[in-house]
């Protein structure tokens, strides 16, 4: 099956992959633009998790203002220079910075959470449930731990500016990794507030 260049075009402006990448994952897919994203995208994770373990020593600290009341300075770290100077970088750093204005994280990912915060939720969380099973028990305050680390870390947060709001902060920089083809690490955030108690 020849697949038209229109068609090429169109996953390539979708997904931001390559010519050859898409142009394969079209062909794999017959057509298909959708399966053909499907690919992409797991090619993608792929990618990503071979760059996870390089190091991001480059980057940009961006600041980022929100009606002179809301500041938000931040540090988004890649492997080179180069890949630190581009557009697509500096608009996702850009990007990143409105996230935290937005949404208030407290943490960049659920790793740097005190173990000790953590087994304060749960316990808050297990002292609300009465009458049921360990197992289920369990469950409920995995479940609310889960929306607890959605609300207060970065990286599990749901991107502001994904309409569907399925897509989470992690997932974004798993995407531009596959892009980009370097691994992106956010190092650190502090925001500031008019007013905020400290």
């Amino acid at each position: 099956m020849s697949i038209s260049p229109n068609a090429v075009k169109e996953l390539r402006e979708q997904t931001g992959a390559g010519l050859m990448e898409c142009k394969k994952a079209l062909t794999e897919t017959g057509g298909d633009i959708d399966k053909a994203k499907d690919i992409l995208r797991q090619k993608g994770l792929a990618i990503a998790s071979k760059k996870a373990s390089r190091a991001a020593s480059e980057g940009v600290v961006d600041a980022y203002i929100h009606m002179g009341k809301l500041g938000v300075l931040i540090e988004v770290n890649c492997e080179t220079d180069f890949v630190a100077k581009t557009d697509d970088f500096r608009q996702l750093v850009r990007d990143i910075a409105m996230q935290v204005a937005a949404s208030s994280p407290s943490y960049v990912r659920k790793e740097e959470v005190p173990p000790n915060l953590i087994e304060k939720e749960k316990e808050i969380y297990a002292s609300q449930i009465t009458g049921k099973p360990a197992n289920i028990v369990e469950k409920i305050v995995e479940g609310k731990l889960e929306k607890f680390y959605a609300d207060n870390c970065l990286m599990d947060q749901i991107f502001i500016k994904d309409t569907e709001q399925k897509k989470k902060v992690s997932d974004i920089i798993t995407e531009k990794i596959a892009k980009l083809g370097e691994n992106i690490v956010i190092k650190r955030f502090a925001r500031f507030q008019v007013g905020e108690k400290i």
